[in-house]
């Protein structure tokens, strides 16, 4: 152990120093959250300006650490402790290691109210969900593999789940225990937590923060909103949804033959959608409170979502390239859909695609219960407010209400060369398939009488269109005057 290296770092998930053993609870809530998150070293003897003051009698301090350790810490904890000296001083260090044994407790508040986990350099009591998940990562227990035995096979939208998977599997009741979208369950099929959600039909009444919530604000905080839309589809559909979104807010007021072109965007598209997918993924979704959130910035986007990271997981570990899936189900569905590649490459492929585009290091960090990971702009997206009649629109040229100025001139331009069936349209907004935002958008667009079906006596004909009315014309020309 190099003491040096230590003293002359700052306190944080896996370090602690302390002047001395007066309030020994602080130092053993502190060993509590160490064996329950990452491990860590608490070194004492030093004291609030990271001076070496050193232990007095240090061997006697030793055996009353010990005896702390083991009357106040259950399970029993048993750590490293050692004697250092450093200029001529004795230190006390206690490392802990992350235990298989957790979650460890302080025995004087007891297994359900003495549970607490590392968040930088603070300790945080676990709640109830909390504490569940650390007991089944302790077990090897993942929780969207757990079954749901109160339903049945009829609670999963199979018929959406086969059009995602359609050339890449057939999904028939092997493959869905492969997959282990569902398990057999006292003789019969029931679906997993990771199955509803994925594909569930009532996700978000079983699942309430299942979600994904976006917004748009104006300037560099939440203060004022411009634009927000709150995403209830499938995890793998909610993708495209939530890049439509970003998309529609990045468009430069480029013309459509241009949208191809990379430098028409003004945020990193392909990274951005990294950040969303390894959100989905590794979200906790056995914690209440909150959805997936999606806040676009002028100077940044930030996407948080529910539960920290895994035990033993530090935000160096993944930068570094090290992963632990906390879904295996949603991971492996992900995969088999492409939106992701291997195991542990999406956070390395983030940092070096930001290398290659020169943008700042992107922010990871653990706030409250939450894992917040935010992606600065190479250019500030400025977003100003101005009134037009009672309602509020913006310079860049983007309209008030659930869909974009520009996403409408993308659809209306791309009808200009004649009829266009949906799916038609979805590819030329590069989009991988009709999400509930394209499909939103393509509905307001209709019933604004900008659009038009080809067929209007059969708008449930698979051989049904689309196509520019004179009034969506017109409001073509007006945009591009």
């Amino acid at each position: 152990m190099i003491i040096e290296g230590l003293l002359s770092q700052s306190e944080g998930k896996t370090l602690e120093f302390k002047r001395d053993l007066s309030s020994p609870k602080g130092l053993m809530k502190t060993l509590v959250a160490f064996s329950n998150t990452a491990g860590g070293r608490v070194i004492v003897g030093i004291d609030d300006d990271k001076r070496v003051i050193g232990v007095e009698r240090p061997l006697d301090e030793e055996e009353r650490l010990c005896s702390l350790i083991a009357d106040s810490i259950k399970p029993r904890l048993v750590p490293n402790v050692e004697l250092v000296t450093v200029e001529g001083k004795t230190l006390l260090i206690v490392e802990v290691f992350l235990s298989n044994s957790r979650p460890h407790y302080l025995a004087t508040e007891g297994p359900d109210q003495g549970v607490y986990v590392r968040l930088g350099s603070s300790n945080r009591q676990a709640d109830r969900e909390l504490v569940g998940e650390l007991r089944r990562s302790a077990e090897g227990v993942s929780y969207d593999e757990l079954p749901m035995p109160e339903l049945s096979e009829d609670d999963l939208d199979l018929k959406a789940a086969r059009r995602l998977f359609k050339g890449r599997r057939a999904l028939d009741e092997q493959e869905l225990l492969t997959l282990k979208l569902m398990r057999r369950e006292q003789g019969r099929l029931v679906p997993t937590r990771g199955g509803m959600l994925l594909f569930g039909r009532d996700r978000v009444f079983h699942y309430p923060d299942a979600w994904v919530q976006c917004g748009r604000f104006i300037g560099n905080d939440k203060g004022d909103i411009f634009d927000h839309i709150e995403l209830e589809e499938s995890l793998p559909e909610s993708v495209e949804s939530v890049m439509l979104f970003l998309r529609k807010h990045a468009m430069r007021g480029a013309d459509f033959s241009e949208i191809q072109r990379k430098d028409v965007w003004s945020i990193p598209i392909d990274i951005l959608r990294e950040v969303v997918i390894n959100a989905l993924v590794h979200s906790d979704y056995s914690q209440r409170g909150a959805p997936v959130r999606v806040a676009f910035f002028d100077d940044r986007i930030e996407v948080e979502n529910p539960g920290i990271l895994m035990p033993g997981m530090t935000i160096e570990d993944m930068k570094s390239g090290v992963s632990k899936i906390r879904n295996p189900v949603i991971a492996r569905v992900f995969r088999e859909l492409k939106l992701i590649e291997q195991r542990g490459s999406g956070v390395r492929n983030i940092l070096r695609a930001v290398a290659e585009l020169k943008l700042s290091e992107p922010l990871v960090q653990e706030i409250g219960m939450r894992v917040r990971f935010t992606v600065y702009l190479a250019k500030p997206h400025i977003l100003k407010k101005q009134t037009v009649g009672s309602r509020t629109s913006a310079v860049t040229g983007l309209v008030d209400g659930a869909q974009s100025r520009a996403q409408s001139k993308l659809v209306l331009t791309a009808l200009q060369s004649g009829s266009l069936s949906a799916s038609e349209i979805a590819c030329k907004l590069e989009l991988e398939s009709k999400t509930g935002a394209f499909k939103r958008l393509i509905k307001d667009l209709t019933e604004e009488q900008l659009i038009e079906y080809t067929l209007p006596d059969k708008p449930n004909s698979r051989l049904q269109k689309y196509r520019l009315t004179e009034a969506g014309r017109a409001f073509l020309a007006s945009m591009d005057s």
